[in-house]
């Protein structure tokens, strides 16, 4: 029998269990791109997760934590280069970086590796 889908929220939420909490940060972090306040909650709850996350999930609990703080310079500079009507590029660019960093983090959660440079700013 499958697990009961408000217990396993639940359970990412309180911090019960810090593997569903990791891969609810990066979930929320793509629906961030539809709703843009709510990387905002994500990397909240990833600071508050950071003291929790011991072993292999430190390094997703960096990766995430820093994929907020890049994709926010990004989108700056995204937003000042509108002006010169080339933003648009830079801001699709920000969302395949974003979309491709998410996926990357969830697979290694879901194999429960660390991911290999969480200090990068690249993928």
């Amino acid at each position: 029998m499958s697990e009961n889908p408000v217990d396993s929220v639940s359970d990412a939420l309180t911090g019960r269990d810090p593997v569903k909490s990791a891969n609810l940060i990066y979930i929320l972090y793509l629906v961030g791109i539809i709703i843009p306040v709510v990387p905002i909650v994500a990397v909240v709850l990833a600071y508050m997760y950071r003291k929790q996350a011991t072993g292999w999930l430190e390094s997703h609990n960096t990766y995430q934590i820093r994929t907020f703080w890049i994709g926010l310079l990004y989108g700056v500079i995204a937003m000042v280069l509108m002006l010169l009507l080339i933003g648009w590029l830079v801001y699709v660019a920000i969302l395949i970086w974003l979309v491709v960093r998410c996926v990357k983090g969830m697979q290694a959660l879901a194999r429960r590796e660390p991911i290999p440079d969480p200090q990068t700013w690249m993928v």
